[in-house]
């Protein structure tokens, strides 16, 4: 049977993306060459090229395909609280480290250009909130009355820093750390006060829209299942740049979709699948189904959800939200703001 060009596109990529995998694996990043993977995979170097902008592009995207199919536990053993499911999480992830040795080279190559660097430390903030969400869920702390409304980012951004310099010294100094003391010490940070709290920012200008709302079906990220966000509440249109502005949507309470764009997707799509894909295949075995963040994260690589949200050209700097009710698109803001003008159903400006 003739495959159509889309199915033989399709097999030449998982073609490339097997033929890398096993390069990368037999020289590392560093000394793996084009010309070898594309003789792997019985393609030219063009074909190689036609999938991939370049190495780092093909690397970012065997990490992240190794991470996405990571396997899981049939029945995994869920935190009912804060320190139990620290624990969990932490668990989760030094259990995957005897799988990182492919991802030796991974922050040095993040490092070593500002093009990486920016997204990737927008997309750690993206995770820190993701785990910040989940860690309020399952163990809510109230205010008093009249004082800014408590978060644990900060405590987040720490676990995290914990577990991705265990992944680090776990490829760079194999048998240093015992990686279940790790666990014992994410266990530990449970208790750990930061006086971290969230103060809304100063309103973008939201004006009114009115189209119909279709959405194309997108991969959820955090949940690592098939959705199509067709139902009331916020979308977020974020470049990798400004991942860190979704918090100002999430707290209003509105259930929020965050489309993540990016204006060079050959690279830069893969690298955040990979980030997400980190935290949250340890995430979903770490705690309650009901704690889980509520807040949708896509992949926009080929931007179809971007474009449904009315919002054709995208960049590593885009920042806009739209408020969909009863099937429509109702109001829209852009610029630093938006995502939280739009959630809080701030007043909408008529012209």
């Amino acid at each position: 049977m003739r495959l159509s060009r889309a199915e033989a596109q399709e097999r030449n990529r998982a073609r490339v993306l097997d033929a890398a995998r096993a390069e990368f694996a037999d020289r590392g990043f560093r000394d793996a060459k084009i010309d070898t993977i594309a003789r792997r995979a019985e393609l030219t170097r063009g074909a190689v090229y036609s999938n991939f902008p370049g190495k780092r592009a093909l690397y970012f995207a065997v990490l992240a395909d190794l991470a996405e199919r990571a396997p899981t536990p049939s029945n995994p053993q869920r935190g009912p609280d804060r320190r139990a499911a620290l624990g969990a999480l932490a668990r989760a992830w030094v259990t995957s480290l005897s799988h990182d040795a492919l991802a030796r080279d991974f922050l040095a190559e993040v490092a070593a250009d500002e093009v990486t660097r920016r997204p990737f430390t927008q997309l750690m903030k993206l995770d820190a909130v993701l785990l910040s969400l989940a860690l309020e869920a399952v163990d809510p702390v109230a205010p008093p009355p009249g004082s800014p409304a408590l978060r644990v980012v900060r405590l987040a951004e720490i676990v995290l820093a914990t577990l991705h310099g265990a992944s680090g010294l776990a490829t760079a100094a194999p048998g240093f750390l015992e990686p279940f003391d790790v666990v014992s010490a994410c266990e530990q940070l449970a208790g750990l006060d930061l006086n971290d709290w969230w103060a809304p920012p100063p309103g973008a200008v939201v004006v009114p829209d009115d189209r119909p709302w279709a959405p194309p079906a997108v991969v959820d990220l955090v949940r690592g299942a098939e959705v199509t966000p067709d139902e009331d509440g916020v979308v977020v249109v974020l470049g990798l740049n400004r991942l860190a502005a979704v918090e100002e949507a999430v707290r209003s309470g509105a259930p929020v979709t965050l489309a993540m764009v990016t204006g060079t997707p050959g690279e830069l799509a893969p690298l955040a699948r990979l980030v997400l894909a980190r935290l949250c295949v340890s995430l979903r075995q770490a705690f309650p189904v009901a704690a889980w963040p509520r807040l949708r994260v896509v992949c926009d690589e080929t931007g179809a959800l971007a474009g449904a949200a009315g919002v054709p050209s995208v960049s590593d700097e885009t920042e806009t939200a739209i408020r969909v009710e009863g099937g429509r698109v109702v109001a829209r803001a852009e610029g630093s703001g938006a995502g939280h003008a739009v959630s809080s159903g701030a007043p909408v400006r008529t012209w």
